[in-house]
């Protein structure tokens, strides 16, 4: 299983719903917002608005507070103004991260972030340091028990995916589109009854860097503390570690 699998892995076994609601639903509004004030209020002509409203109903926000964040894009509503902020570093071992902020402070978000990277033993970069090593993409993950994958391959190759393999483990199936074609995949699948584990529009790293011992652990730590930034959205990095240091972590 690629670095970003095993991290979305751990992030939904640590998961409270309850505890994480409120967290939660602020970064989809931020997501919602911004995504209206770039691309307009119709999610019909806005896929990042479309996608965005997808994750919303998908942890069962109201629909009040949906339209209220769209509003605030549009500006029909008078609300806080975020600036959109990609920060790049390398976390313990060398592991690239990339840093998706949303935010209506720039030098608060700059100082949070630059504090975490040096408290987990990481390290704040310059722009466009590890951007590179990253690609925008659609990924699904559809449990493989019970799946033929030859009919699973036909079905999503034909609604637009570039391609689908299993991952190490044998347990899932990892499906790769462009931004574009995502939610045709989604919705495919949808179609068929067949489920996913995880679908989003995502960073993804064009190799990894194997991690252990102390470094393993401070990366998660600097992964899992980014991700509790209020003005963090995503975060992402091709570190790889052992599935059996993960199961640690994630008790």
């Amino acid at each position: 299983m690629s670095g970003h699998s095993k991290w979305s892995t751990i992030k939904r076994k640590k998961a409270d719903i309850d505890s994480k609601r409120g967290k939660l639903f602020t970064k989809i509004i931020k997501e919602i917002t911004v995504a209206a004030k770039t691309g307009g209020g119709v999610p019909e002509s806005n896929p990042q608005l479309r996608t965005a409203i997808l994750a919303a109903k998908e942890v069962n926000m109201p629909k009040d507070n949906i339209e209220k964040a769209i509003k605030r894009g549009t500006g029909e509503l008078e609300g806080v103004s975020y600036e959109e902020i990609i920060y790049e570093g390398y976390g313990p071992g060398g592991a690239a991260v990339l840093v998706h902020s949303l935010t209506d402070n720039r030098n608060r978000a700059a100082s949070d972030i630059r504090n975490i990277f040096t408290k987990c033993n990481g390290a704040l970069g310059e722009a466009g340091c590890v951007g590179w090593l990253f690609q925008r993409k659609g990924f699904i993950t559809v449990p493989a028990n019970g799946v033929e994958e030859s009919k699973l391959f036909d079905l999503v190759i034909e609604a637009g995916a570039e391609d689908m393999k299993l991952d190490d483990d044998s347990a899932y199936f990892e499906i790769l589109s462009s931004p574009s074609d995502f939610e045709n995949v989604k919705q495919i699948l949808s179609e068929n009854k067949i489920t996913f584990d995880s679908a989003e529009v995502t960073m993804l790293p064009q190799n990894t860097i194997k991690l252990t011992g102390k470094d393993a652990e401070n990366m998660l730590k600097l992964m899992d503390t980014l991700e509790d930034c209020d003005d963090v959205q995503k975060v992402y990095s091709n570190f790889d570690i052992d599935d059996t240091f993960l199961e640690q972590f994630s008790k």
